[in-house]
């Protein structure tokens, strides 16, 4: 049996093209695997579940008995410092919960932080 002679051009032609469209539909397209979709779509899980328990945290801050903790969130500049007093207050550990949310005592800081007026 004799192959065709643009049979070797067309299977390198198919082999190439695959490779490009794929380079392409995962570079520029959007394309992804299941593991980097579900990596995706547990972060946005995450970020779902702490916007829902910033008030909770919010509150329990305004709630505490032990205002110097408050005030003192309130004088620091340092985002990092206010995001460490609420979590050594106890404000972003929820029932249930045996440490503080790194994430949650971030987002209950920036909820908390005191707007600044000109």
């Amino acid at each position: 049996m004799r192959v065709p002679e643009w049979t070797k051009p067309a299977i390198w032609g198919a082999v190439v093209g695959g490779v490009v469209t794929a380079i392409v539909g995962f570079s520029y397209l959007g394309w992804s695997t299941s593991g980097t979709a579900e990596k995706m779509a547990q972060a946005h899980a995450e970020t779902a579940v702490v916007a829902a328990l910033v008030p909770f945290c919010a509150a329990k801050a305004q709630q505490d008995v032990d205002l110097t903790k408050l005030a003192k969130f309130n004088t620091e500049t340092s985002s990092y410092t206010r995001s460490d007093i609420v979590r050594t207050s106890g404000w972003a550990t929820l029932p249930g919960m045996a440490n503080p949310d790194y994430a949650l005592a971030q987002a209950c800081a920036e909820k908390l932080r005191p707007t600044v007026r000109n």
